[in-house]
């Protein structure tokens, strides 16, 4: 793979223009596609096959609703007056009409004491709204802009009114905003540090942007064959741009160090590719596998978000070997270079340093060797610390909430329902009773009477029967929310109650709803997660032995991983759960973390845990190889890879970190639920407790059993073969004129 890589390297860096222009007309066909298949983004949070969603399926299609999309208008009247008699039922009454005359508006139906949409006090209503258009699409600006006028009117009466439900979904999701943008600006502000340039640090920037408006551009087009939601694409842009400029950030710091050693800068990009290019095709695959498998666990929503994220990272990896070269090829020689005194003086000193020219070492050497010395003490601080910080994660809670922004009218409009009609009102629980006709009325009555009495029911309404006379519908209202723990008891109550009357009366008893489906999607993504982590760390053991050919490495990297992941759900479950520091990340209402999150984390930090694992162990592996003391090798090793590993983690957290300035809380939760795995697996798990077990650890981290020598292939991803080939066979590299690490007028900041 790695001389594979290497010519490519070298392809890409001599015909620079006919990869530009590839990539190009790539960009064209994506632009294309988005603009002439791109659909709106739909929220599909269904499970095929769990009971709430198969009588779900049953009800749609024996009990037909109106398929246009539908909304609310919640008013309130002040102290002591209600929404139905004097100035304040005038007011209401003169908004619904006027509403029913907006263009687009299909019909509006006043509150009602009978229909159950008058709260118990008479202040609360909701008027029912139905648009022209069908579910899934949205009304239009003018629409919009005249319902705001009418609320804004009844507030003028001394009303307080608010729009809500599936037409009002509250602010629109955008990709990247100014917050996000201060991920790109930390990231410059890193890669400048590593450089030492400015124009060398804005290429992996440029090129991991190419790769995100690819991977992006091609998920929208994909909108016109799968249902995806607009996280997706959130996910993909945030993934994307962090690896993007990860996976160059590796290849250009060995193509930069080996240019200032006097290496010609074509045969530099072609080995640069070749060896670090070696190791961001293993780190981009494991990303790309991890993300893929969560297709396994067949839940549809989150196989499309698994599948386009790892799609954006594999164009990713397209873009480090192939554009980057070609982007070298215009630095050429000037890559070696500053011209800001400051900076050119400290990249001689820390080449000078590195190489052994100069007296003294490392940070990073320094480091791993106070690591060494005080091995058992690192060993039991990070484990320990790292331990009870997953001590939260005991408590985590999955749940599917909208996570709207609280100050949306959308969100002001629910809690007005949910304070003066209850939590439980917008949660109902469906009850779907089928069998024979004789059976079924008697059976929904029984039921109906049976839970009526259960703890955390707050209603029960009368039974609705299906046109065909062999189905039955019963609302049960709960007196919790949606995603409370105590509504999750009432549906398990509720099915354990059905047990007796369907025996009696011979009908099948279901319940379901959007609560209900909430609530088994969540479970069934609580009861796969175990399954997956188990899936992840085999292939992480597998992959990790058949690279180092060790037992013991892999075994520590994956209980290293589990440490990080752990401790980063226990950050979540405190954070987003508990609400510590709520208030410094701008978090204005917690509650149940989102299902599909730890998922999400436990394969996006498995492939960036690895490639860390990969770039810092593969050079102590090397380092032992020649001869060193595993000592010796583990604080050369690490010494080489401390300096790029850091780096690419400063970036990955300021990227991801930068998307807790959102306001959506999906996207928040995300973005911490990222930032802080990296921050624990780069700097606790691979910064400390990696080289103070290879330390404990010594000669018995190489060992591997004999069978296995010689079973495992050598997949030599550092390219140490190519290395040695081309020292072999190539002419010794001519010395670098004295200008290019000086640096060029033309190369100004």
């Amino acid at each position: 793979m790695s001389t594979l890589l290497y010519r490519l390297g070298r392809f890409s860096y001599r015909r620079k223009g006919t990869v530009f222009g590839a990539w190009f007309i790539v960009l064209l066909v994506a632009v294309a596609a988005a603009v002439g298949l791109m659909k709106p983004f739909e929220s599909s949070t269904t499970i095929p096959g769990t009971e709430a969603q198969r009588a779900l399926d049953v009800v749609e299609s024996r009990f037909p609703t109106d398929d246009h999309l539908a909304g609310k208008m919640v008013f309130r009247a002040p102290d002591g007056a209600t929404i139905a008699s004097g100035a304040p039922g005038d007011a209401v009454a003169k908004a619904v009409a006027q509403a029913e005359s907006v263009p687009g508006v299909r019909s509006a139906s006043a509150p009602s004491t009978r229909a159950g949409t008058v709260s118990s006090d008479g202040r609360t209503g909701i008027a029912q709204l139905a648009f022209t258009v069908d579910k899934g699409e949205k009304i239009t600006e003018g629409t919009k802009h005249r319902m705001e006028t009418i609320a804004e009117q009844a507030r003028g009466a001394g009303l307080t009114v608010e729009l809500g439900g599936d037409a009002f979904p509250g602010a629109e999701v955008k990709v990247l905003g100014p917050g996000e943008a201060v991920g790109v600006l930390i990231a410059l502000g890193v890669l400048v540090f590593v450089f030492r340039s400015l124009r060398t640090a804005i290429v992996p920037i440029a090129t991991a942007l190419v790769g995100v408006a690819v991977g992006v551009l091609g998920l929208m087009a994909m909108t016109s064959v799968v249902t995806m939601d607009s996280t997706s694409i959130i996910l993909a842009v945030m993934l994307g741009m962090a690896v993007g400029i990860d996976y160059a950030l590796f290849i250009v710091s060995r193509h930069q160090t080996q240019v200032r050693d006097g290496m010609e800068p074509e045969a530099s990009a072609g080995l640069a590719t070749g060896t670090a290019g070696g190791a961001v095709v293993f780190a981009g695959a494991t990303v790309v596998i991890a993300l893929a498998a969560l297709a396994v666990v067949n839940i549809p929503f989150l196989t499309v978000m698994g599948l386009g994220a790892a799609a954006t990272v594999a164009v990713s990896v397209l873009i480090a070997v192939t554009l980057l070269p070609a982007v070298l090829g215009l630095r050429g020689r000037k890559i070696a270079g500053s011209s800001i005194p400051v900076l050119r003086r400290s990249a001689e000193r820390g080449h000078l340093r590195a190489s052994g020219q100069e007296q003294g070492t490392t940070a990073g050497r320094r480091w791993a060797a106070m690591t060494a010395r005080r091995r058992w003490s690192v060993l039991t601080v990070t484990v320990l610390g790292l331990g009870l910080m997953a001590v939260p994660a005991a408590d985590l809670q999955l749940g599917l909430g909208g996570g709207k922004d609280p100050d949306t009218s959308a969100a002001r409009a629910q809690k007005m329902i949910d304070d003066s009609f209850g939590p439980g009102y917008s949660g109902t629980l469906v009850v779907l009773v089928q069998g024979a006709q004789q059976d079924v009325m008697p059976a929904a009555k029984e039921l109906a009477a049976t839970v009526k009495d259960l703890p955390g029911v707050a209603s029960v309404a009368p039974a609705v029967t299906a046109a065909s006379g062999d189905a039955a519908l019963v609302g049960v209202t709960p007196t919790s929310g949606p995603e409370t723990e105590r509504t999750k008891q009432v549906l398990a109550e509720i099915r354990d109650a059905r047990g007796g009357v369907e025996q009696r009366t011979g009908t099948q008893i279901d319940v379901t709803g959007t609560t209900a489906v909430n609530i088994d999607v969540a479970d069934k993504l609580s009861a796969a997660l175990p399954v997956y982590c188990l899936l992840v760390m085999g292939l992480a053991l597998l992959l990790l032995v058949v690279v180092f050919r060790s037992i013991a490495v892999p075994v520590k990297a994956a209980l290293g991983f589990l440490l990080s992941v752990g401790a980063s759900l226990g950050a979540m479950v405190a954070v987003f759960q508990w609400g510590w520091l709520s208030g410094l990340l701008g978090i204005k209402d917690t509650g149940p973390v989102l299902s599909f999150l730890p998922m999400l984390l436990v394969g996006i930090l498995f492939g960036l845990a690895m490639d860390y694992e990969v770039f810092l162990v593969s050079r102590m592996r090397e380092e032992y190889a020649h001869g060193a003391s595993p000592t010796d090798a583990m604080v050369r090793g690490f010494g080489h890879g401390a300096k790029v590993v850091t780096a690419a983690a400063l970036i990955m957290i300021a990227v991801f970190g930068s998307f807790v300035l959102a306001d959506m809380q999906v996207i928040k939760g995300m973005g911490f639920a990222l930032g802080i795995g990296v921050l624990l697996d780069a700097f606790v798990v691979r910064m400390a407790l990696v080289p103070a077990v290879m330390a404990i650890l010594g000669e018995r981290a190489w060992w591997l059993p004999r069978f296995l020598h010689r079973a495992l292939p050598n997949v030599d991803i550092e390219g140490e073969r190519l290395t040695r080939h081309l020292a072999t066979t190539q002419a010794p590299p001519r010395t670098v004129p004295e200008s290019a690490l000086a640096g060029h007028r033309s190369d100004a900041v």
